[in-house]
């Protein structure tokens, strides 16, 4: 027959248990408690991009691009014209090539920008600090808009006013000097931002990187090798709607006889972004991270 085991002594419970309510009533922690908003995740986002090294290297490639064939270009044409000039052209037209070549630098950056975070895991840290996912991707197409922009329009401003001094040409007017700094900038930071986009929908740097430069590029050499008459039209669309045929529109260098002219170019991006950005939006709230 077993014996009775004794009962065990009653332990007080932890003052966390002890009874409901605050154990210290006259504790005021010293960390302010503070609602977050949207201009924490720009801090944030403007901290990682100014700090991580690709910054500096897409961005410093690129002004190195703008400014070295834009300065490049017009020395040559002014060695080896006769008047030392381009007519009647317009002499901001020169910084297209540049700024052609350049806007594979702000395509990429703008896919690392998103995409990299998720290389890297780094992305479970941002939403944990902000779980508003939206307020990460409008904090993110913020910063990285207003970087792209401004870095665009020193160059092309630089560019612009090498190349009027270079040449033997006549005075842009108001709306050439516009078109070609402010609006080319804008165009091309919009086009920065439409990879974010994809990088946030497709987050592979790589792949997205590899989709934003067909985008960029291959309308325009699919179009070189349309033969066929019955394709007629669509060789024409492609070469009016391609990106390179859009950006000499802001110099009134149309690649094309007929489509986009003016501003055109820059609603189009604006339409095709806002567009991305939306379905990047729907899929963030979606999938998991």
């Amino acid at each position: 027959m077993s014996t009775p085991q004794p009962p065990m002594p009653q332990t007080a419970a932890p003052n966390w248990q002890a009874a409901p309510g605050s154990s210290y009533p006259t504790y005021t922690s010293p960390i302010p408690v503070v609602r977050t908003h949207l201009g924490h995740a720009l801090a944030s986002e403007w901290t990682k991009i100014r700090s991580v090294r690709s910054t500096m290297w897409t961005l410093g490639v690129f002004v190195l691009l703008v400014v070295g064939i834009g300065l490049a270009a017009a020395a040559l044409v002014a060695a080896n014209s006769a008047d030392g000039g381009v007519g009647d052209e317009n002499p901001l037209s020169l910084g297209f090539f540049g700024l052609l070549l350049g806007s594979m630098c702000i395509i990429t950056l703008g896919v690392l920008t998103t995409a990299s975070e998720y290389g890297t895991g780094m992305i479970r840290t941002t939403m944990t600090a902000c779980p508003s996912r939206g307020r990460v991707l409008a904090a993110k197409a913020i910063v990285f808009f207003s970087v792209a922009f401004v870095v665009t329009l020193a160059a092309s401003l630089v560019v612009a006013l090498a190349d009027v001094s270079m040449l033997d040409a006549r005075e842009p007017t108001g709306q050439e000097w516009l078109k070609g700094t402010v609006g080319i900038s804008l165009y091309i930071a919009l086009l920065g931002l439409l990879s974010l986009v994809v990088g946030s929908i497709i987050r592979h740097s790589a792949g997205a990187i590899t989709i934003m430069i067909g985008v960029l590029l291959a309308p325009l050499v699919i179009a070189l090798f349309m033969f066929s008459e019955s394709l007629q039209d669509l060789q024409q669309a492609l070469f009016e709607y391609s990106i390179p045929n859009q950006l000499s529109v802001f110099y009134s260098q149309s690649l094309s006889s007929s489509g986009p002219s003016g501003w055109d170019p820059l609603w189009i991006m604006l339409v095709v972004t806002a567009a991305a950005f939306a379905a990047a939006y729907a899929l963030l709230e979606k999938r998991d991270v």
